[in-house]
């Protein structure tokens, strides 16, 4: 519980509120109900697991070899999983028994994205209460009984919300405030939109800020003036009020091709970062809804993999960098994962690719290969323990496309995805071992 120290108070009811059974020996299992989960931080509050990998990783429970096509990640609640992809032209979002890897039901969302980088559905579904929220490829945004799979209402962020479909489609996951699902269509109509969960009919539009649809998702944040909610758009950073769409704030942002990574949110601090040579920036909010930068450099320039906030350090993958902590407050670069050209050429090296967080380790896996990498979160440097090679592997990838899907850990399980093939690997400690000694 070491982690809860780390967040903030939206956070601690958020991660409270997700678990779902508390074992003897100190366990702690908790739900990953949407993109990033709880916080939309790509952090697992879980505790018992394993520390180290044996050789070869850790052992797979169970492989499902027809999720489609697309790169969409899981939501899971209580031992249901929740995914998108396109089987034979359609995209679906598809119901699974997480302790089975069994498909429950699989309910349409819309024609298939079509793309050199992949086809499908990009974004993570979102479980709110009895329904699940998605946001297919081409921008269609359905809401669906979680039981049964029944669509419950479906709106198009083209047709309805007047939006426009970016180069490689819509990648954004729903968020659920209170009632309210907001969501990124972009256009002249208002790039935000906030629609009512339960009937899909629009409450408001951010209609002084038409800026397109890029790949970010939206994150909560915590503010003294009331609810707020960061995105970044491809031409600025802004926080808004999630329930009557008010523009809090603005800052621009010099977007370069794809603006992908969901900002970090802590206190009064949002912190962004883009790929493409634009780097990372630290704006501190104050009360009256001024922004201040605190710093701006290239130190981090993540692509898409996601960086991650564990105490005062921030991890992640930096283009032309490679994987390295940053300090929070200051920006400044702590580690870099260094290896010699022999170890490069022997394959050791952990190229580009997406992270997690849970129990003291960074989950890393790599875009290429579909290496898998478990380290230490220590700002004292890159130190593993345990490594495995995904497989096998699809034959459904496009010559342009990677192993994109973020790693997912629940219930003391590990998720991957590669296309059409979601894995899943047991990665709890036996109560009580040496194991599961250590951690935050």
């Amino acid at each position: 519980m070491e982690l809860i120290k780390f967040l903030p108070a939206r956070a601690v009811l958020a991660t409270v509120s997700a678990i779902v059974s508390m074992a003897i020996g100190g366990q702690l299992r908790a739900d990953w109900p949407q993109w990033r989960g709880p916080n939309r931080d790509d952090i697992s509050a879980e505790t018992g697991l394993l520390q180290s990998w044996p050789e070869g990783g850790p052992r797979r429970v169970w492989l499902f070899k027809n999720c489609g096509v697309g790169y969409s990640g899981p939501a899971i609640v209580k031992n249901r999983l929740y995914i998108m992809g396109a089987r034979d032209g359609q995209e679906l979002l598809l119901a699974i028994d997480a302790a089975k890897g069994t498909e429950l039901w699989a309910s349409p969302i819309g024609d298939m994205l079509e793309n050199n980088w992949g086809d499908g559905p990009r974004g993570t579904p979102t479980v709110d209460g009895d329904f699940v929220y998605a946001i297919g490829g081409q921008g269609n945004l359905v809401c669906i009984h979680a039981a049964d799979g029944k669509l419950a209402w479906k709106k198009s962020f083209v047709d309805d919300l007047g939006g426009k479909t970016p180069m490689w489609g819509f990648a954004e996951s729903p968020y659920v405030h209170g009632d309210v699902v907001v969501c990124t269509p972009g256009g002249d109509q208002g790039a935000l939109a906030g629609l009512n969960k339960k009937t899909g009919d629009i409450l408001w539009r951010t209609n002084e800020i038409d800026s397109g649809a890029h790949y970010a998702s939206i994150v909560a944040a915590r503010r003294s003036y009331g609810p707020e909610c960061v995105q970044l758009l491809p031409d600025q950073l802004i926080g808004f009020n999630p329930e009557t769409g008010e523009v809090h704030w603005s800052e621009g942002w010099p977007g370069q091709v794809a603006v992908v990574p969901t900002p970090i949110t802590r206190g009064d601090f949002v912190y962004a970062t883009t790929g493409y040579g634009v780097g990372c920036k630290l704006f501190k909010i104050g009360d009256d809804r001024s922004v201040n930068t605190v710093f701006e450099n290239k130190v981090m320039k993540n692509h898409h993999g996601g960086v991650i906030l564990v105490g005062d350090h921030l991890y992640g993958y930096s283009d032309d960098q490679g994987w390295m902590c940053q300090e929070f407050l200051t920006g400044k670069r702590l580690w870099r994962e260094e290896r010699d050209e022999a170890e490069k050429e022997a394959g050791e090296s952990l190229g580009k690719g997406a992270i997690a967080y849970a129990h003291g380790r960074l989950y890393c896996l790599g875009e290429d290969d579909g290496q898998v990498v478990l380290i230490e979160a220590s700002p004292k440097g890159w130190k593993e323990h345990g490594r495995f090679t995904l497989a096998p592997q699809t034959t459904l990838r496009k010559p342009s496309g990677r192993i994109w899907t973020h790693p997912v850990i629940c219930d003391g399980r590990l998720y991957l995805r590669d296309q059409d093939m979601l894995f899943c690997y047991d990665v709890s400690a036996p109560r009580g071992s040496a194991n599961d000694a250590g951690g935050d």
